[in-house]
């Protein structure tokens, strides 16, 4: 899949206390907005596992979905997304990049709901055409 998207980058995100130490509960602060990213996401599951939360549009509502190890997840540029992890607090994942890693996360506000990615991706599926 990097070679096909043309993703030049990637790292291993261990997500944990023992792995993170102080800078896991930053992390873990952070994840559970709603927000968007104006790069698409990948992850693949090497162990662990969690949620990723997904917005529907137009109807809002949530969906939930349960990664473990072997799943592979493309998030879009513009979906509202968030993550948790499970009872477990441990995930550790490929994460794939176009370019330099950015993953700049911006919080669901009304600023991004005219982001021009988040207007992008509406138009991608087919919502506000």
């Amino acid at each position: 899949i990097a070679k096909e998207r043309n993703y030049k980058n990637r790292n291993t995100i261990n997500v944990s206390k023992a792995a993170m130490g102080d800078v896991y509960w930053l992390l873990i602060k952070d994840t559970v907005f709603w927000h968007m990213h104006e790069d698409e996401e990948i992850h693949y599951i090497l162990d662990g596992s969690g949620f990723f939360d997904v917005r529907e549009a137009p109807t809002d509502a949530w969906i939930r979905l349960a990664v473990e190890p072997g799943d592979l997840l493309v998030i879009p540029a513009g979906i509202y997304h968030r993550f948790t992890l499970d009872e477990q607090n441990y995930i550790k994942a490929l994460r794939l990049f176009q370019d330099e890693p950015k993953w700049i996360p911006h919080n669901r506000s009304e600023a991004t709901n005219v982001n021009p990615y988040r207007l992008t991706y509406l138009k991608t599926i087919g919502v506000g055409a």
